[in-house]
């Protein structure tokens, strides 16, 4: 791989699938020149993500006759939108005009209320076909029980309650989207069941409230009815239902996922059969209840699921006890309110519907956050668009977050089949009047950038049926790829008019998410998780319960992104390495060049226009969430890219781009190294030198990359051209110890990893030759080949109350397993105290007691660098014992000084043993090296800083058995 280009992989993250905005392919296919590249790109920035919604992008807007909504004026969006409001069978007005004699005229400009977004932003985007969410929102009612409620109810903006909402907090049911929405009367349930697995330690899911039907007059009641299901059937399949049997309910304070669980039982087993639980938010308030002994329970099942694994409903009668006459007045208030507390929920919840899907509650949550937190960084017509995504059905919000976490783009809707969604077409067509998909019927023909994406969602044996139906015959094609291509070729040909309506009919109707949506919620997802890596799969994960995150405090006092217009270049840097990432898939050097180009234009003018008026700059480790970070990146890999090509004069002139751009960047060790050799290419040796000893003190150049240009100093800088030796020349020339070893060799490949026979006679690599050797003959020793595996984990287990340390602005979401300035020269300024605080207690000797407390505290929690499976607590106990206190304080604050440098290259092998007839123990760091390997620079810079600590160091080289006579 080229070098960079992993870096670059990991920040992309997930590609975006919409193509590039027109003023980005513009600049990429301009001239190069800064200013024409730059042409354009404030009205972009502004105008969102491009759109794409389909049909009816471009009609004007009129008004439904049934409901009032203002619609876009198409023949498919009108038709659509009448059968839904006449199939809701909800009239609007009185009186209304025959539809066949009705002429749909615009729809007069209500006045603006206090509850509206601005209207007039509303009528600039109103030729967006993406971004208008109002499209046939009145669909969204369809199962409204109250018709005149959604039109009637004053309610007040979306804005006004993401600005009173704090943390990560679910909207109210209050909060709406704009005045043209209809908000559906169906409110969603909380994701039930103590069987679930339960997030609530690390983010706060919201809960939604509905209706249960209970006594009239509940308050003064002692006895209430409540029509609810028992939720977690999955985990006792085996038990048969039956209906009209009785029940009754236990606590179950144990249960590891929820403490306010209640089982539900057979009434009278002996066995005490567990048919489930009750629903989460039941159990909340009734738990406390029943820990009192202030109500009893007792229900029947009232019907069977259609699904075995389905919700069971029942009758729950809950009748309150009676009080106690020796209870005092606070007892009998406490008692009361609980009860109270009890009776709300039940007023207002609707526990029989069926719950919400986690994956659901998991992107609501997502969402929510980010509206809340960056509401700044959105226009009002993208706060509108993600507004609505809480006024969808719970169908139309669970298939679009199916549809969005899978690869598509396309999918079949017949073959889209999930036991939480009901109406899979219903769902689909609600999510398209939304703008959040895009739909390929029947008698739609797909364009040339569709075609090849739909023929993905095809089988095999549908593909050939398809191929028979042709002119020509092709049968001969077996492989999907020779399928796929010879319909390609006769698609590009033109051979076959009717190709695209063959293929569109084979496949059925097919949606994908739209390019506003995609778009958005790459932003929103980017916004929560603060990188590429990181996506709905980890909120899974938690809920799993295969990973754990660390508990931090979020302490913020700057947001990363200040300005919108901050964010949207950040956003076009990225999509700028993208289709670098893209063009290098494609082998497309002359786009990889334009690319690079681009970079180097945006990053000599960066900064030319830009108002530092800020009272107080930001953190510098925010750097890395700006677009100079992004496009040093595309062009270190650019640098890479020439140099494979042998064109010197381009990396030059890029990496001093890079030099006199980025003054304090991770990179400039070796972009400073790059630079001295290409210039030696191109047979300049003396500014070659003169590079080599600028970067020597520069001081930004760490580790291997200050080695590598200190020998290439002692190499050009011999007389005549330098007469002085320079002071780190002794430094350079420090002997390395060294043992030499013999090997069987398995294979002797050039370029292969080499296999030798062990002392076992089984096959091994080199490092575990070298574990035998060291067992062996080489001493006793015990050890584990982990290079710097082990340190990284020690590191993490003694500094994890360093590390999650409340700092400001370190962290910014739940998700994270280090801060963010972990790898930056402000971890150890920042906490300073507290460090030298922890290498005080493991130089007197408490590093054994400190690992102890924290691998029993933090077992399995997820941090950088640990590595809990690897590496068990004996091996870890015995290497800080045999360490010793003073060399590992050394070796602890070395890496939190500069954690980034100095995280890889430690030597291959930590050997350990203990001396029992002197009662000490002692420790060994080897680096192993095959027949034709030479130590790194980073590896000799690790070498020189251990044997400066005291550590035992040496390489073992391990060379071919030698020839016997």
């Amino acid at each position: 791989m080229l070098k960079g280009r992993e870096s670059l992989v990991r920040l992309i993250g997930r590609r975006r699938r919409s193509p590039l905005p027109a003023s980005l392919a513009a600049a990429l296919l301009s001239s190069h020149q800064a200013d024409d590249a730059g042409a354009g790109e404030g009205e972009a920035a502004d105008a969102g993500p491009s759109s794409g919604v389909g049909a009816g992008a471009g009609a004007e807007r009129v008004a439904c006759p049934v409901c009032g909504e203002s619609i876009r004026g198409s023949d498919y969006n009108v038709n659509a939108h009448l059968d839904i409001c006449l199939t809701r069978g909800a009239k609007r007005k009185l009186t209304q005009s025959s539809l066949l004699d009705f002429r749909f005229s615009k729809k007069p400009t209500a006045e603006p209320t206090l509850n509206s977004l601005d209207n007039d932003d509303e009528e600039a985007n109103k030729g967006v076909t993406d971004g208008d969410i109002s499209r046939d929102t009145a669909f969204l009612s369809r199962n409204s029980s109250d018709p005149g409620s959604p039109e009637d109810s004053a309610t007040p903006s979306l804005t006004a309650c993401l600005h009173n909402s704090s943390g990560i907090s679910k909207m109210h049911d209050t909060c709406i989207i704009p005045s043209n929405v209809v908000l559906p009367n169906t409110k969603n349930s909380e994701n039930d069941g103590a069987a679930e697995k339960d997030s609530s330690n690390m983010l706060s899911a919201g809960t939604t409230s509905g209706s249960i039907d209970a006594c009239p007059g509940m308050d003064s009641s002692t006895k209430v009815v409540v029509d609810t299901v028992i939720v977690g059937r999955r985990f006792r399949e085996n038990i048969e239902l039956q209906e009209g049997v009785g029940i009754t309910v236990s606590r179950d304070p144990q249960n590891a996922k929820d403490p306010d669980a209640i089982k539900v039982l057979y009434a009278g087993s002996e066995c005490e059969q567990m048919l489930g639980y009750l629903p989460r938010e039941l159990a909340k308030v009734l738990a406390p209840l029943l820990d009192k002994h202030f109500v009893e329970c007792e229900g029947v099942v009232v019907g069977l699921p259609e699904q075995q694994l389905d919700n069971v409903p029942i009758h729950l009668t809950c009748q309150k006890c009676k009080d106690d006459d020796n209870e005092g007045y606070e007892d009998l208030r406490y008692r009361q309110s609980l009860w109270e507390k009890f009776l709300g929920v039940v007023r207002n919840g609707n526990l029989q519907r069926p719950s919400s899907a986690r994956y659901q509650e998991n992107f609501n949550t997502m969402l929510t956050d980010v509206m809340t937190n960056h509401t700044h960084l959105f226009s009002d017509k993208e706060t509108s668009f993600l507004g609505s995504f809480k006024s969808l059905s719970n169908d139309g919000q669970r298939l679009f977050v199916r549809i969005y976490s899978r690869k598509g783009p396309w999918f079949r809707v017949r073959s889209i089949s999930y036991r939480e969604i009901s109406d899979v077409e219903h769902a689909a067509m609600e999510l398209k009047l939304a703008g959040y998909i895009e739909m390929l019927s029947c008698t739609d023909v797909p364009s040339e950038y569709d075609i090849k994406e739909i023929l993905d969602v095809l089988s095999v044996p549908e593909m050939k049926e398809m191929l028979k139906e042709l002119p020509k015959d092709n049968t001969n094609c077996t492989r999907r790829h020779e399928i796929l291509s010879t319909l390609l070729s006769i698609y590009n040909n033109g051979t076959c008019t009717t190709l695209p309506k063959r293929i569109v009919k084979w496949t059925g109707t097919c949606i994908k998410t739209s390019n506003m949506a995609d778009e958005l919620l790459w932003r929103v997802q980017r916004l929560f998780f603060l990188n590429g890596d990181q996506d709905l799969s980890s909120f899974l994960l938690v809920d799993l319960g295969l990973v754990k995150f660390p508990d931090y405090t979020c302490s913020i006092s700057h947001r990363i992104f200040q300005e919108r217009n901050d964010l949207l270049e950040y956003e076009e840097a990225i999509r700028v390495a993208q289709f670098m990432d893209e063009s290098l898939d494609n082998d497309n050097m002359e786009m990889v060049s334009r690319c690079a180009d681009l970079s180097e234009n945006r990053l000599c003018t960066m900064f030319k226009d830009k108002d530092s008026s800020f009272a107080e700059s930001p953190p510098s480790f925010y750097s890395c969430f700006s677009p100079t970070w992004i496009y040093s990146k595309v062009l270190t890999l650019g640098v890479s890219v020439y140099e494979r090509e042998r064109r010197y004069a381009d990396a030059i002139r890029t990496l001093k781009v890079l030099l006199s751009n980025v003054s304090s960047g991770r990179r400039r060790g070796y972009w400073t190294l790059r630079l001295s050799v290409d210039l030696e290419h191109m047979g300049r040796p003396n500014e070659s030198l003169s590079t080599a000893e600028g970067g020597v003190i520069d001081p930004w150049v760490r580790a291997g990359s200050k080695i590598a240009l200190q020998k290439r100093v002692l190499r050009l800088g011999k007389p005549p051209r330098r007469w002085k030796v320079p002071s780190y020349a002794d430094s350079l020339r420090r002997n390395i110890k060294e043992v030499n070893i013999e090997g069987r060799p398995l294979n002797c490949e050039i370029g292969a990893k080499n296999v030798f026979y062990g002392y076992d006679g089984e096959r091994c690599g080199v490092e575990q030759l070298a574990l035998q050797y060291y067992a062996d003959e080489g001493g006793g020793w015990q050890g584990t080949h982990s290079e710097g595996g082990i340190w990284m984990t020690i590191f993490g287990l003694l500094m994890w109350d360093v590390i999650f340390s409340e700092v400001c602005d370190v962290f910014h979401s739940k998700f994270q397993t280090a801060p963010l300035d972990f790898e930056t020269d402000d971890f150890y300024k920042s906490r300073k105290d507290l460090i030298e605080s922890q290498l005080e207690k493991i130089q007197d000797g408490m590093a054994e007691e400190m690992l102890i407390s924290s691998w029993e505290l933090h077992q399995g929690t997820s941090c950088r660098g640990v590595n809990w499976d690897r590496h068990s607590m004996a091996d870890l106990r015995a290497v800080v014992a045999c360490v010793g206190g003073h060399r590992l304080a050394l070796l602890l604050r070395h890496l939190a000084l500069d954690y980034r440098s100095w995280s890889g290259g430690m030597p291959d092998l930590l050997l350990w043993r203990f001396l029992d007839e002197r009662g000490g123990a002692e420790a060994k760091l080897v680096e192993v090296k095959g027949p034709k390997d030479q130590l790194s620079e980073q590896q000799r810079a690790w070498i020189f800083v251990l044997m400066d600590f005291g550590f035992d160091v040496e390489v073992c080289k391990v060379s071919l058995v030698s020839k016997r006579r």
